[in-house]
């Protein structure tokens, strides 16, 4: 549920951004023009049972585009993940690191823009029920290990963040606690790409994503040196790659921006360090 939400807090596309959305959707044939140019981020979310040709693209004479351009500018989710086949998953590394697809058949190839948010989620093993203590969980360990052994570690490397979300309880329910509209938040989210936006004005990027890792541990993106030690630390104990430290400065500056900070604090390194590991601290 959090997932089908995430594209109503990001802001809308940009111009350029709405005419490649577009036309890549027409390309497609799941464009309705009668709507008009496409504006909002789409969001894709293709069944377990999604055939590589489907999810990354393909078919029969010119390759036509899967579901990771239609996700272009949006959000890609894969609802249980480990169900999908190793091979489609694996095929989302390419796009993940470059934000292109590449997609050679017999009839030509093509290249499409495959720039989006991939969110995964799963169950914690085959039979839901490893919360908590686990005591009413079934699967054997092996069964646990063949479930998630599908997610690879390249494809997790690329994933920003990894969290565990416990399952609701009778007294959440009954505390109704209500959490920000999307309003709010989209808001918070629009301020904090217009900052992003205005730091790296006079770089080739506009959004952190796209910032590269030795740009970003470079001085002239304005990180403090000594934010690098702990992550150096965590390089060198084997807790993160250097794609892994990358990506937890970028998002550490993610962080800063939402804050409206002018840059990541030891806190933010810290915070953002822990979503990518769940728990691990410098």
């Amino acid at each position: 549920m959090l997932a089908e939400r995430l594209p109503s807090i990001l802001p809308p596309l940009s111009p350029d951004d709405a005419v490649t959305v577009t036309s890549i959707h027409s390309l497609a044939g799941t464009f309705n023009a009668d709507a008009g140019l496409l504006t909002r981020p789409p969001l894709r979310a293709p069944h377990h049972t999604a055939t590589r040709a489907a999810v990354v693209g393909g078919g029969t004479g010119t390759p036509r585009p899967g579901d990771v351009s239609l996700a272009h500018r949006g959000v890609l989710f894969l609802d249980e993940a480990p169900e999908f086949s190793a091979g489609v998953l694996d095929c989302l590394r390419q796009p993940l690191e470059s934000g292109v697809v590449t997609i050679d058949r017999v009839g030509g190839r093509a290249t499409y823009p495959a720039a989006f948010q991939l969110v995964l989620a799963a169950n914690p093993c085959p039979c839901g029920r490893a919360t908590g203590r686990g005591l009413e969980c079934t699967c054997t360990s092996l069964q646990r290990r063949r479930y998630f052994s599908r997610l690879s570690g390249p494809l997790l490397d690329r994933v920003d963040i990894q969290v565990e979300v416990a399952a609701v309880t009778a007294d959440d329910l009954a505390a109704g606690t209500a959490g920000e509209p999307s309003a709010v938040v989209a808001a918070r989210v629009a301020e904090a790409r217009a900052r992003a936006a205005r730091r790296l004005a006079d770089t080739p990027w506009r959004l952190m994503g796209e910032v590269p890792g030795g740009w970003l541990r470079s001085p002239a993106s304005g990180t403090d040196a000594s934010l690098l030690t702990p992550l150096m630390t965590a390089l060198d104990r084997g807790d993160l790659t250097l794609r892994g430290v990358d990506r937890v400065l970028r998002l550490a500056w993610t962080l800063a921006d939402l804050g409206a900070r002018p840059a990541p604090t030891p806190t933010d390194i810290g915070a953002a360090l822990a979503l990518r590991t769940r728990g691990a601290r410098p």
